[in-house]
């Protein structure tokens, strides 16, 4: 055996060159970090005006080099241009063809600049970008909730804990309580597009640059609201990934309770909700079934956006300063949990806005499990004057009365009750029903729908002003 077919055999079947081809294969990043292609460009054309202003090239450079390098943004977007493994990432690309374009004039782009500064600005620029389009998103389905809210603001459903009935509440109420939490995610999104909102290019490698740039006149230039202060920090920092990964997973999370509740709910056994074929699908081998394919993959791909929280955390928790090689395992991370929240968030949007609520059924089912148990201790409490604990305990016997007798706590008898204690009046009875608990819970931010209807209106014009 030959030492060339050795050393093949040695590297792999898939690496015909050996070493040089492993290396080519792991080093390069053209395959991902293409995705980033108008931020790099983006970043060139401020870089080079910059230069230009400051007098370290010339204006005449200048222009052929915002001239190519808009060339080669059309190039990208139609389709044309030519990416290569070898130039291994997107800087080197778009160097390599404006050079193409240009001639010498291109090498003068990468004065007073580095790949990493280069790369944390154009990852930077991208995560920002996103961050505005996940906004939107979260805006468009707090407004689904919102109209949805409006719509049962009186409609009684069931309250859970431990997934067993608790109290009554309003379907108008279960929707507000996705809007907040939903509100509480966009506001997340915004103080991280406040807390990234620094350039960091004019960083060049990690100690800055001795040419005399304006870093501000780039930052300002990009839509920063100011350059980073620290070359070493611009340079070998990823918090602002992180942190969009952090946001993303908690706001995934949110969006997997509620695919989890909308599964249970269309469920025959609970029938409150139906989806559309829009958004389900049938079996192939029983003609009976809808299966709620798009939240359970909701549900399902909230594991992936969390995975990549949790890797790229992996990656930076030993990087010391200031840049290393590992960080370009940060992009295909951020890109894939982008691209899965955005349509986890569509997806969502569109089911709240599809689903048929059945309102007899979730009414039906709000009566079920003694839910106005509380509402009668509440009462003995208010009109008879008890402690809550006494009051508690006579409740307690009203309900295994009820269980033993079984009918529901508003079907028992007046006798029945005053068996239990001789104070209660017929009066008891106006607040078993479920429609007058569901009306008494009047405190702020309670399931009352005069409640409920305040707290629409308040965030109507909260998300006006967004």
């Amino acid at each position: 055996m030959n030492d060339k077919k050795a050393s093949n055999q040695m590297w792999g079947g898939r690496f015909a060159s050996g070493p040089a081809a492993i290396m080519e294969a792991i080093n390069a990043s053209i395959s991902f970090d293409r995705k980033l292609y108008a931020q790099d460009i983006r970043g060139s054309i401020a870089h080079s005006q910059m230069l230009a202003q400051t007098g370290i090239i010339s204006a005449a450079d200048q222009e052929k080099i915002t001239h190519g390098l808009n060339t080669i943004l059309a190039e990208i977007e139609t389709g044309t241009f030519e990416f290569s493994t070898r130039l291994e990432d997107i800087h080197m690309n778009v160097e390599a063809r404006l050079a193409d374009l240009i001639g010498p004039a291109a090498g003068r782009l990468h004065t007073a600049r580095s790949r990493n500064d280069q790369v944390a600005v154009d990852l930077r620029l991208w995560v920002k970008d996103e961050c505005f389009r996940v906004a939107e998103a979260l805006k468009g389905l707090i407004t689904a909730f919102l109209d949805r809210a409006e719509e049962h603001a009186a409609t009684v459903m069931p309250g859970f804990t431990h997934m067993q009935a608790a109290q009554p509440v309003t379907f108008g109420h279960h929707c507000m309580a996705y809007v907040e939490m939903f509100a509480r995610d966009l506001s997340r999104v915004r103080d991280a597009i406040e807390r990234m909102d620094e350039s960091p290019l004019g960083a060049a490698a990690l100690a800055g640059t001795s040419f005399p740039i304006d870093r501000h006149q780039t930052a300002k230039a990009l839509g920063f609201r100011e350059p980073m202060r620290n070359s070493l920090d611009s340079v070998s920092d990823r918090d602002f990934a992180l942190e969009f990964l952090g946001l993303a997973a908690i706001c995934a999370t949110h969006l997997s309770r509620l695919a989890e509740e909308i599964i249970i709910w269309s469920t025959p056994q609970f029938g409150f909700v139906r989806l559309s074929d829009s958004f389900s699908t049938g079996s192939s081998i029983m003609p009976q079934k809808k299966n709620p394919d798009a939240a359970e993959l909701v549900r399902g791909k909230t594991g992936r956006v969390t995975g990549h929280l949790v890797g790229l955390l992996t990656v930076m928790k030993g990087m010391p300063l200031t840049y290393g090689k590992d960080m370009q395992e940060d992009k295909e991370s951020v890109f894939d949990a982008a691209e899965t929240l955005d349509l986890m968030l569509a997806a969502m949007t569109g089911m709240v806005r599809d689903m048929t609520v059945n309102t007899a059924a979730m009414k039906k089912a709000a009566g079920a499990g003694y839910s106005t148990a509380t509402d009668l201790a509440d009462w003995l409490v208010r009109t008879l004057g008890l402690p809550f604990r006494e009051a508690h305990h006579i409740t307690g016997r009203a309900v295994a009365l009820a269980e033993d007798k079984k009918v529901g706590l508003d079907r028992l008898s007046l006798e029945d009750l005053q068996s239990i204690h001789p104070g209660i009046s017929a009066d008891v009875f106006s607040v078993l029903a479920v429609q007058n608990s569901v009306k008494s819970r009047t405190s702020f931010g309670g399931t009352a729908p005069s409640e409920v209807r305040k707290q629409i209106r308040y965030w109507k014009k909260r998300l006006a002003k967004a």
